[in-house]
Protein backbone atom coordinates (compact mmCIF):
# COMPACT_ATOMS: atom_id res chain seq x y z
CA UNK A 1 0.00 0.00 0.00
CA UNK A 2 3.11 2.37 0.92
CA UNK A 3 4.33 1.64 -2.78
CA UNK A 4 0.66 2.74 -4.07
CA UNK A 5 1.16 5.95 -2.82
CA UNK A 6 4.56 6.55 -3.42
CA UNK A 7 3.35 5.61 -7.52
CA UNK A 8 0.50 7.13 -7.54
CA UNK A 9 -0.77 8.90 -11.02
CA UNK A 10 1.18 12.64 -10.76
CA UNK A 11 1.08 12.90 -14.39
CA UNK A 12 4.40 12.62 -16.95
CA UNK A 13 5.13 15.94 -15.82
CA UNK A 14 3.57 19.24 -13.94
CA UNK A 15 4.53 23.15 -13.54
CA UNK A 16 2.63 24.74 -10.33
CA UNK A 17 2.83 28.04 -8.92
CA UNK A 18 2.05 28.22 -5.35
CA UNK A 19 2.11 30.85 -2.19
CA UNK A 20 3.47 29.87 0.90
CA UNK A 21 2.32 31.75 4.12
CA UNK A 22 4.12 31.36 7.02
CA UNK A 23 2.72 32.32 10.71
CA UNK A 24 5.28 32.75 13.62
CA UNK A 25 3.93 32.32 17.55
CA UNK A 26 2.65 35.35 17.61
CA UNK A 27 0.15 34.74 14.63
CA UNK A 28 1.79 37.19 12.03
CA UNK A 29 2.32 36.20 8.65
CA UNK A 30 4.91 36.27 5.84
CA UNK A 31 4.19 35.55 2.45
CA UNK A 32 6.32 34.05 -0.22
CA UNK A 33 5.69 32.74 -3.92
CA UNK A 34 7.35 29.85 -5.48
CA UNK A 35 7.10 27.66 -8.76
CA UNK A 36 7.56 23.89 -9.08
CA UNK A 37 8.27 21.68 -11.68
CA UNK A 38 8.21 17.73 -11.76
CA UNK A 39 9.24 15.04 -14.41
CA UNK A 40 8.50 11.51 -13.43
CA UNK A 41 11.02 8.99 -13.57
CA UNK A 42 11.20 5.36 -13.83
CA UNK A 43 11.67 2.46 -16.23
CA UNK A 44 10.88 3.96 -19.85
CA UNK A 45 11.41 7.74 -18.88
CA UNK A 46 13.26 9.81 -20.10
CA UNK A 47 15.16 9.99 -16.47
CA UNK A 48 15.72 6.62 -13.83
CA UNK A 49 13.92 8.48 -11.32
CA UNK A 50 11.64 11.48 -10.38
CA UNK A 51 12.85 15.06 -10.67
CA UNK A 52 12.04 18.17 -9.11
CA UNK A 53 12.69 22.04 -8.98
CA UNK A 54 10.91 24.08 -6.75
CA UNK A 55 11.96 28.21 -6.99
CA UNK A 56 10.88 30.87 -5.10
CA UNK A 57 9.82 34.01 -7.02
CA UNK A 58 8.82 36.22 -3.87
CA UNK A 59 9.29 38.39 -2.06
CA UNK A 60 12.81 39.93 -3.14
CA UNK A 61 15.19 38.80 0.18
CA UNK A 62 14.70 35.03 -0.81
CA UNK A 63 13.85 35.52 -4.98
CA UNK A 64 15.48 32.87 -6.69
CA UNK A 65 16.38 30.67 -4.02
CA UNK A 66 16.02 26.88 -5.75
CA UNK A 67 16.13 23.09 -4.68
CA UNK A 68 16.71 20.72 -7.12
CA UNK A 69 16.24 17.01 -6.32
CA UNK A 70 17.46 13.79 -8.47
CA UNK A 71 15.57 10.85 -7.05
CA UNK A 72 18.52 7.63 -7.69
CA UNK A 73 16.85 4.38 -7.70
CA UNK A 74 20.31 2.61 -7.44
CA UNK A 75 21.49 4.66 -4.76
CA UNK A 76 21.02 7.76 -2.51
CA UNK A 77 18.78 10.67 -3.58
CA UNK A 78 20.67 14.02 -4.41
CA UNK A 79 19.54 17.23 -3.40
CA UNK A 80 20.90 20.88 -4.18
CA UNK A 81 19.72 24.44 -3.09
CA UNK A 82 21.06 27.06 -4.54
CA UNK A 83 21.29 31.08 -2.40
CA UNK A 84 21.75 33.34 -4.56
CA UNK A 85 23.09 35.65 -1.91
CA UNK A 86 26.08 33.22 -1.78
CA UNK A 87 25.94 32.56 -5.62
CA UNK A 88 27.16 29.04 -4.77
CA UNK A 89 24.73 25.61 -4.84
CA UNK A 90 25.20 23.58 -1.71
CA UNK A 91 23.89 19.74 -1.80
CA UNK A 92 21.95 19.01 0.97
CA UNK A 93 23.29 15.58 3.06
CA UNK A 94 21.16 13.00 4.13
CA UNK A 95 21.40 13.46 7.41
CA UNK A 96 19.74 17.03 6.91
CA UNK A 97 16.85 15.65 4.75
CA UNK A 98 14.47 16.62 7.52
CA UNK A 99 15.85 19.90 8.59
CA UNK A 100 13.52 22.92 7.94
CA UNK A 101 12.82 23.93 4.34
CA UNK A 102 13.93 27.53 4.15
CA UNK A 103 12.21 28.51 7.79
CA UNK A 104 9.42 26.77 7.13
CA UNK A 105 7.71 24.21 9.33
CA UNK A 106 8.14 21.85 6.07
CA UNK A 107 11.39 19.56 5.59
CA UNK A 108 13.06 19.55 2.37
CA UNK A 109 12.02 15.73 2.64
CA UNK A 110 8.60 17.29 2.70
CA UNK A 111 9.19 19.33 -0.40
CA UNK A 112 11.22 17.00 -2.59
CA UNK A 113 10.07 13.37 -1.72
CA UNK A 114 11.61 10.93 0.68
CA UNK A 115 13.77 7.75 -0.15
CA UNK A 116 11.00 5.20 -0.11
CA UNK A 117 13.72 2.56 1.51
CA UNK A 118 14.89 4.61 4.04
CA UNK A 119 11.35 3.88 6.04
CA UNK A 120 9.87 0.56 6.89
CA UNK A 121 5.62 0.54 6.53
CA UNK A 122 3.30 -0.72 8.88
CA UNK A 123 -0.83 -1.03 7.77
CA UNK A 124 -2.55 0.13 11.42
CA UNK A 125 -5.87 0.28 10.63
CA UNK A 126 -7.71 -1.02 7.02
CA UNK A 127 -11.02 0.67 8.43
CA UNK A 128 -10.08 4.55 9.28
CA UNK A 129 -12.08 7.35 8.31
CA UNK A 130 -10.34 11.27 7.02
CA UNK A 131 -13.35 13.86 7.37
CA UNK A 132 -12.39 16.95 4.85
CA UNK A 133 -12.61 20.57 6.20
CA UNK A 134 -16.55 20.53 4.10
CA UNK A 135 -17.46 17.48 6.44
CA UNK A 136 -17.26 14.50 3.70
CA UNK A 137 -16.23 11.38 5.58
CA UNK A 138 -13.73 9.21 3.57
CA UNK A 139 -12.10 5.57 3.91
CA UNK A 140 -9.25 5.75 4.82
CA UNK A 141 -5.68 3.49 5.61
CA UNK A 142 -4.25 4.28 8.88
CA UNK A 143 -0.16 3.94 7.79
CA UNK A 144 2.81 4.37 10.33
CA UNK A 145 6.22 4.81 8.50
CA UNK A 146 8.98 5.08 11.00
CA UNK A 147 12.69 5.87 9.68
CA UNK A 148 15.58 3.29 9.38
CA UNK A 149 18.23 6.31 10.49
CA UNK A 150 18.98 6.01 14.29
CA UNK A 151 19.15 9.66 14.09
CA UNK A 152 16.30 11.08 12.71
CA UNK A 153 14.87 14.11 13.66
CA UNK A 154 11.11 12.44 12.66
CA UNK A 155 11.58 8.77 13.12
CA UNK A 156 7.46 7.80 13.07
CA UNK A 157 4.91 9.62 11.05
CA UNK A 158 0.90 7.78 11.34
CA UNK A 159 -0.55 8.71 8.28
CA UNK A 160 -4.02 8.78 6.34
CA UNK A 161 -4.26 7.45 3.20
CA UNK A 162 -7.57 7.97 1.53
CA UNK A 163 -8.48 4.57 -0.33
CA UNK A 164 -9.91 5.81 -3.51
CA UNK A 165 -6.99 7.31 -4.75
CA UNK A 166 -4.28 6.98 -2.16
CA UNK A 167 -3.54 10.78 -1.56
CA UNK A 168 -1.92 11.23 1.99
CA UNK A 169 -4.35 13.87 3.69
CA UNK A 170 -3.16 13.65 7.30
CA UNK A 171 -0.30 13.02 8.94
CA UNK A 172 0.71 12.77 12.62
CA UNK A 173 4.73 13.76 12.57
CA UNK A 174 6.88 12.61 16.75
CA UNK A 175 10.05 13.56 17.27
CA UNK A 176 12.94 11.23 19.39
CA UNK A 177 10.76 11.38 22.70
CA UNK A 178 7.84 9.76 20.30
CA UNK A 179 5.88 13.07 21.15
CA UNK A 180 3.36 14.43 18.21
CA UNK A 181 5.45 17.15 17.23
CA UNK A 182 4.19 18.59 13.90
CA UNK A 183 0.29 17.43 11.95
CA UNK A 184 0.15 17.64 8.27
CA UNK A 185 -3.43 18.32 7.11
CA UNK A 186 -5.06 18.43 3.57
CA UNK A 187 -7.28 21.73 3.33
CA UNK A 188 -8.36 21.35 -0.50
CA UNK A 189 -8.25 18.22 -2.94
CA UNK A 190 -9.26 18.24 -6.56
CA UNK A 191 -8.78 16.42 -9.69
CA UNK A 192 -7.25 18.82 -12.31
CA UNK A 193 -6.86 16.97 -15.40
CA UNK A 194 -8.04 13.77 -13.93
CA UNK A 195 -5.34 13.97 -11.73
CA UNK A 196 -5.22 14.26 -8.04
CA UNK A 197 -4.06 16.97 -6.76
CA UNK A 198 -3.86 18.60 -3.13
CA UNK A 199 -4.64 22.25 -3.33
CA UNK A 200 -4.26 23.18 -0.12
CA UNK A 201 -2.41 22.32 2.61
CA UNK A 202 -0.95 22.95 6.13
CA UNK A 203 1.95 21.83 8.57
CA UNK A 204 1.72 22.89 12.46
CA UNK A 205 4.37 22.90 14.96
CA UNK A 206 3.48 21.97 18.03
CA UNK A 207 6.62 22.47 19.86
CA UNK A 208 7.39 25.48 17.78
CA UNK A 209 4.00 27.21 17.96
CA UNK A 210 4.39 28.08 14.06
CA UNK A 211 2.88 26.65 11.08
CA UNK A 212 2.89 27.03 7.19
CA UNK A 213 0.50 26.52 4.72
CA UNK A 214 0.85 26.05 0.88
CA UNK A 215 -1.42 26.87 -1.54
CA UNK A 216 -1.67 26.07 -5.22
CA UNK A 217 -2.67 28.80 -7.29
CA UNK A 218 -1.87 26.81 -10.59
CA UNK A 219 -1.37 24.18 -11.43
CA UNK A 220 -0.52 22.30 -15.43
CA UNK A 221 0.35 18.48 -16.37
CA UNK A 222 1.80 16.83 -18.83
CA UNK A 223 3.12 20.36 -20.00
CA UNK A 224 6.26 18.65 -22.10
CA UNK A 225 9.37 18.93 -19.34
CA UNK A 226 12.75 17.73 -20.47
CA UNK A 227 15.57 16.47 -18.69
CA UNK A 228 17.55 19.79 -19.36
CA UNK A 229 14.98 21.35 -17.57
CA UNK A 230 16.41 19.69 -14.15
CA UNK A 231 19.76 20.82 -14.69
CA UNK A 232 21.80 22.41 -12.18
CA UNK A 233 22.76 25.10 -14.37
CA UNK A 234 18.79 25.61 -14.70
CA UNK A 235 18.62 25.84 -10.58
CA UNK A 236 21.41 28.48 -10.95
CA UNK A 237 19.50 30.21 -13.64
CA UNK A 238 16.75 30.80 -11.39
CA UNK A 239 17.99 34.49 -9.53
CA UNK A 240 17.54 36.20 -13.12
CA UNK A 241 14.42 35.01 -13.73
Amino acid sequence: MARQVQDRDTGNDGRSTMRMRLFDRQGRVRERVLSTLSLKGGPGRPVPGDRSLTRFTYPNDINGTGFLVWENPAGEDERFLYLPSLGRVRRIAGNETQDSFVGSDFTYEDIGGREFNDYTYALLDENGTWTSPDGTSHPAFRLESRAKAAGARFPRVVSLVRKDNFVVVHGEIHNRRDELQKTFSVKKLDRVSGIWTVMEMAMSDTTARTRTELVVEKIEYNVGLKEADFSRRELERGAGR
